[in-house]
């Protein structure tokens, strides 16, 4: 009786001629996926206030940008710098570059800030947007493409108009303006220095003249007006005489004072004022001197 033939035996794996290349190509494998994970970083990338995950091969800052497609242009701020290192877990900052046009207090310039609103963009500059009158509100974005922002600061100005004397601080935009805010009226004829139409910076005198529709001759300008001046009151506008009473730099008395148009007290108007109403006696009594400049006239010849 014959006996049972022995099934096969089930082939050894290891014994395969495959074997030494498929274990090589598993070890190839894993050596690439661990090389892989120690060469990889996962960075962000924060543009603008605004974090992007990116993952890269790159070893420097740049390497990275150019992986997340960021992009530099010309005033763009980088941390840390484009040349540097990258490790795993990092974080780089990109501010991008926007041009302002700023006018200030009438003067215009251009800047490239990297803030991302007016507020910001004013403090980068080092201006305080809370000192004066601003045509775009602090919390406001300023785009890329830019953009144009006007400032006005408190100033300190002072307007003087015959007997009355004020202070304004204001933000005004001309001289004009300020006259507006103090209800100050200007009739026909009268003259304002400076220009109606300047900026009246900080400390600006404002000062209002009545009308001047009488021209003096050239022959009565060239006279030394300066000497007599110093010679009746030390040359202070202010000055006061109980004696006449007399007034001013040229001692007007208030008859004389109104007789050449003068309104209020000769010395509550500024020198340029009470000179052209002295010019003004003078032409009018023809040169006549004597009677209102008695010990003092004859310095108009030296």
């Amino acid at each position: 009786m014959r006996g049972k033939r022995r099934a096969p035996r089930p082939p050894i794996p290891w014994r395969s001629p495959w074997t030494p290349v498929v274990c090589l190509a598993g070890a190839l494998a894993v050596g690439t996926l661990v090389v892989v994970s120690f060469l990889v970083k996962d960075v962000v990338v924060v543009v603008d206030g605004r974090p992007v995950a990116v993952r890269s091969f790159a070893g420097t800052v740049h390497g990275v940008l150019g992986d997340a497609g960021v992009a530099l242009g010309f005033g763009d701020v980088v941390r840390p710098a484009g040349q540097e290192e990258v490790s795993d877990g990092a974080t780089i900052e990109v501010r991008r570059a926007r041009p302002i046009t700023l006018t200030l207090d009438g003067r215009t310039s251009r800047h490239l800030v990297t803030a991302t609103n007016v507020g910001d963009a004013l403090a980068e500059l080092d201006i305080a947007p809370a000192a004066g009158r601003l045509s775009a509100p602090p919390d406001d974005a300023v785009p890329l493409s830019g953009m144009e922002l006007t400032l006005y600061t408190r100033r300190k100005v002072y307007v003087v108009a015959g007997t009355t004397r004020l202070t304004s601080r204001t933000t005004a935009r001309t001289v004009r303006q300020v006259l507006r805010q103090q209800r100050v009226a200007l009739q026909r004829g009268y003259q304002v220095s400076p220009p109606l139409g300047s900026f009246p910076k900080d400390g600006t005198v404002i000062t209002v003249t009545p009308p001047r529709s009488v021209q003096i001759r050239q022959a009565i300008l060239r006279l030394n007006w300066r000497a007599l001046a110093e010679c009746e009151a030390h040359g202070n506008p202010q000055a006061y005489n109980a004696e006449g009473p007399y007034y001013g730099m040229y001692q007007f008395s208030l008859a004389m004072w109104q007789a050449v148009g003068g309104m209020g007290l000769p010395s509550t108007w500024p020198a340029e004022e009470q000179t052209y109403r002295a010019q003004l006696l003078y032409q009018q009594v023809e040169g006549r001197w004597q009677s209102q400049w008695p010990n003092c006239g004859a310095t108009l010849f030296t």
